[in-house]
């Protein structure tokens, strides 16, 4: 996947991406469906009909890992294209990007995924990431430190 730079046309998916930090850690899930099976990424999914981005960021979190988190705020709005664009998938997606605080409970993976855990920020270069997360983690972690501060 590439980050989009300008307008496509086609199918456009909104979904929310939610960095959630513990200490020096941030939440990370292997994706078990695609794209980019066996990759990390922080938790997300796609908006459903009705929803607000703040709604479906908890939900997700909930159905995808099962811990509780307080939502500091949004980072910023992710634009992918995936590549190569999939004949009947989305030609693009469109991400809230969110920053979190871990409050309750281990990560368990949900079904979307097929592993979940809390990854020293220092560690994130040893695992295969989705193309382009690290620098939106980086940007949520910098939220929450001016959150805090």
């Amino acid at each position: 996947m590439t980050d989009a730079g300008d307008e496509t046309s086609g199918h456009i998916l909104l979904g929310v991406s939610v960095c959630i930090f513990r200490a020096d850690a941030v939440l990370m899930v292997e994706r078990g469906k695609p794209p980019g099976i066996g990759r990390w990424a922080p938790v997300g999914g796609g908006i459903e009909p009705g929803e607000t981005a703040e709604e479906a960021a908890l939900r997700e979190v909930t159905e995808e890992t099962a811990v509780t988190i307080r939502l500091i705020g949004r980072v910023g709005r992710r634009e992918i294209v995936p590549d190569p664009v999939p004949a009947d998938g989305p030609r693009r997606i469109v991400l809230d990007v969110f920053a979190a605080l871990w409050v309750a409970g281990e990560p368990v993976a949900g079904s979307d995924a097929r592993a979940a855990r809390f990854v020293a920020l220092d560690r994130l270069h040893t695992l295969p990431t989705m193309p382009g997360v690290v620098p939106w983690i980086d940007a949520a972690r910098r939220l929450v430190d001016g959150a805090q501060g």
